[in-house]
């Protein structure tokens, strides 16, 4: 029988790893220890394909008891998207019994130091990569997203943001020196002297609030940036996609065991169907820090009640792309089409309003007039999504019913340009599936002649609908682009000009506002993709979200360095 890593062992093996991680996010370069490519997986003890999919069949209907104290029930209940049930159960926590038992390893946690701390966390990472195909399934069936991309975004792509994470987190803790010798000269006095050290501490416990739509990806950052600093984490997933973090608290908990420390340092709080516990967790005092992704409403309460904690929250924004000109005409159609129809537009990073000057735009194909632009973009998406295998592949489900509602009631807000389809998925028949609606719209100079749609243009309708929003110029697109942002927030933002004044006025609105700006995306990078290590996603500066994945000030308030002087025995 192999012996159990020690901590001291997974520094070694996982130190150049660290060392890359550091260095990309200092240079922003590209790279990822994580492979994106299924058939990548299958060697050196990870799962392949078939191995995958057989792991995550068998934890169907199954109890996933993670030896955490304080279990008083048993609850599950999810139902996959695709229309399966999935019958896992999980531990119900008494939180009184289980938040103690969290603090009581947290103090050889903190004293293990910031080097150890990440190896371990690395470690976590390295077996959850061995097992993204079986990860990929869970996050297929709890969010709806199509195979391809579950497998990519809630596996290698998550995995990379958890690495960020840790890579900041490291470089954050490490800034100050453990130690430091002080001497004061005092002219012809002997000098001042002291030994100073300086400890990382942690806040205390974290809570992850998960979402239904990435569980992992979003829920990986929170997760490790404060595992890393030192704290205890307790994951509170969302009640539909309780499966992937789950499986994610049983890695983490099987790796601090193996390597001597306390595995309720990361535990799992799953709720009964309708209990809404996150409420009562995030104003306990116990909680010190949580990380939240999803509504609003939520998102703003969390902020104003949960006052003794230090709250990172995504929420909700409106995502505008500008339409000026452009030098490649079908590319940006075809660029958009993909943009608008990933994963049914249920991303917190996909368009949604497309401000186009209602005289139209110059390309390199001639002049277009808004009517012209709108139409191609409804025949680029149409043939996209022509066939219904590459749909499916490209679409998914509808994670839930209110985001169909939504999709139902956005035709009635103004001239459809594209019509939403219903998909039949011959492999999951229960699944919904529908394409994109694409709703034009007037964005008067003169709000109130058409406040129905600015009503309609100026709140998130999160899922797969567009609305082409008609302005007056490309400077009054300019001017709803800074009030959309200022008013409501944006995670992204696009552009598309051949004008370097116009390039430059979107990109002044975008620098004041505080907003992630993509120029120009013609070929095979969307406005709705980023890459770890390299790309901010979201910058924390504007209403969508409170925090960016992932920067120093993600990390650097998890934690406090502790100074302890003495004086220097002579």
């Amino acid at each position: 029988m192999a012996a159990e890593p020690s901590a001291h062992a997974l520094i070694v093996k996982h130190r150049p790893v660290l060392d890359q991680a550091l260095e990309a996010i200092r240079t922003r370069a590209y790279w990822s220890p994580h492979p994106e490519h299924p058939k990548a997986y299958g060697e050196n003890g990870s799962l392949g394909m078939a191995e995958g999919k057989a792991a995550f069949d068998a934890l169907l209907g199954t109890r996933l008891d993670l030896g955490q104290p304080g279990t008083d029930d048993w609850v599950g209940g999810e139902i996959s998207p695709y229309g399966i049930e999935l019958g896992v159960t999980y531990p119900h926590a008494d939180l009184d019994t289980l938040l103690p038992a969290m603090k009581a390893g947290q103090r050889a946690w903190r004293d293990a130091g910031a080097e150890a701390r990440a190896a371990v966390c690395l470690e976590i990472l390295k077996r959850i990569s061995d097992r993204t195909h079986e990860f990929a399934h869970a996050v297929m069936h709890t969010s709806g997203q199509a195979f391809m991309m579950a497998f990519q975004a809630g596996g290698p792509h998550a995995q990379d943001r958890g690495l960020e994470a840790v890579a900041y987190a490291y470089a954050e803790q490490v800034r100050t020196p453990d130690a430091a010798e002080w001497s004061k000269p005092q002219g012809k006095r002997d000098p001042l002297a002291l030994t100073k050290r300086f400890k990382p501490v942690p806040r205390g416990t974290a809570l992850v609030i998960g979402c239904n739509t990435f569980p992992t990806w979003n829920g990986y950052p929170g997760l490790f940036a404060s595992l890393a600093t030192g704290n205890a984490v307790l994951v509170k997933p969302h009640p539909r996609a309780v499966l992937p973090l789950a499986l994610t608290v049983q890695v983490a908990r099987e790796v601090l065991t193996e390597t001597g420390f306390d595995p309720n340092l990361v535990a799992l709080a799953a709720e009964r169907p309708g209990e809404g516990i996150a409420k009562d967790l995030a104003t306990r005092p116990e909680i010190r820090i949580i990380d939240y992704t999803g509504s609003t409403s939520f998102g703003d309460w969390l902020e104003a009640n949960a006052r003794q904690a230090e709250v990172y929250t995504e929420k909700a924004g409106v995502n505008a792309v500008l339409i000026d000109s452009t030098a490649d005409y079908k590319g940006m159609l075809s660029n958009l089409a993909f943009s608008l129809s990933l994963y049914s537009g249920q991303m917190c990073t996909t368009p949604q309003n497309l401000l186009i000057p209602r005289d139209g735009i110059t390309t390199d194909q001639g002049p277009k007039s808004y009517d012209e632009v709108v139409a191609d973009l409804a025949g680029s998406v149409g043939g996209l999504l022509g066939d219904d295998a590459r749909a499916n592949a490209l679409l998914g489900a509808l994670v839930n019913p209110d985001v169909k509602a939504r999709l139902d009631a956005a035709a009635s807000l103004g001239e459809v340009a594209l019509p939403s389809r219903e998909i039949t998925n011959p492999e999951f028949p229960d699944a919904v599936v529908r394409t994109p609606v694409i709703v034009k719209l007037d964005g008067a100079r003169k709000y109130w002649e058409r406040a129905e749609d600015e009503a309609a243009y100026l709140s998130e309708c999160f899922g797969p609908v567009s609305f082409a929003v008609a302005v007056d110029s490309a400077a009054e697109g300019l001017a709803l682009l800074r009030r959309t942002i200022g008013d409501k927030g944006a995670m992204t933002v696009g552009a598309y000009t051949t004008s370097d004044e116009v390039a430059e006025a979107v990109e002044e609105v975008c620098l004041e506002e505080c907003a992630q700006l993509s120029l120009n995306l013609t070929g095979g990078v969307y406005v709705n993709q980023t890459a770890a290590f390299s790309d901010f996603h979201g910058s924390g500066g504007n209403p969508a979200a409170n925090a960016a994945l992932c920067d120093g000030a993600f990390v650097a308030n998890r934690f406090r360095v502790v100074e302890v002087r003495s004086e220097t025995l002579r």
